[in-house]
């Protein structure tokens, strides 16, 4: 069970989370600074980064929590499930579950805000880029150690992870170009895409 102590100090970095959301997404990344996310939240800058590194880290704090549920999701999936039903049912019956873990920290809303301020900020998108390299491959490998396959020498696990991860961002950037674009209209549109994917790279792999 959770201590007064730990309730009070995972109550601080959430709510320093929303503001700084908030924040960004009203008047920028670059346009914002500790002093205002503190400011916001009635705490000092030094209470700040007991909780963040610095506003990167703050950025993409809601994003690691759902990558990570993602990829244990992923990790969680029978064994017998060929590699693109194993990423594909993994985001898709992972959804809710992912996203009442989102409700719990920011509104969902504010979450997809935040995704189109990324987009348009630089800075942002090209740490976004390289956090999404990191899990891609992180995934690539959790897919070879399942198939029992080389993830240097056999192409397929990270074959199979950037074309899922492309079909991803294609339809986060639908939602990004369309204000009345919601979390169930991005899970279905993911859901279409993903099966137009084609058989390629949904056989099973043992045995090839």
């Amino acid at each position: 069970m959770e201590t007064l102590r730990e309730r009070k100090k995972r109550r601080t970095r959430e709510s320093l989370l929303r503001a700084a959301l908030e924040l960004f997404t009203t008047q920028g990344y670059e346009h914002t600074t500790v002093d205002e996310i503190a400011e916001a939240v009635d705490v000092s800058q030094r209470t700040f980064f007991r909780y963040f590194a610095g506003k990167e880290e703050v950025a993409f704090a809601v994003q690691n929590i759902t990558e990570a549920a993602f990829v244990a999701a992923v990790r969680a999936r029978p064994p017998h499930e060929a590699p693109m039903k194993a990423l594909r049912q993994a985001f898709l019956e992972g959804w809710d579950a992912i996203r009442e873990t989102v409700e719990s920290i920011v509104p969902v809303e504010l979450y997809l805000r935040m995704y189109r301020t990324i987009e348009s900020t630089p800075a942002l998108l090209a740490a976004h880029l390289r956090r999404s390299a990191a899990t891609e491959e992180t995934i690539a490998r959790l897919l070879a150690e399942r198939e029992g396959v080389d993830v240097d020498t056999d192409p397929r696990p990270r074959l199979a992870v950037a074309v899922f991860a492309a079909v991803i961002r294609v339809t986060e950037r639908q939602c990004c170009a369309r204000e009345d674009f919601g979390p169930e209209a991005l899970r279905t549109l993911s859901a279409a895409y993903l099966d137009q994917v084609g058989p390629a790279l949904t056989g099973n792999w043992r045995g090839a």
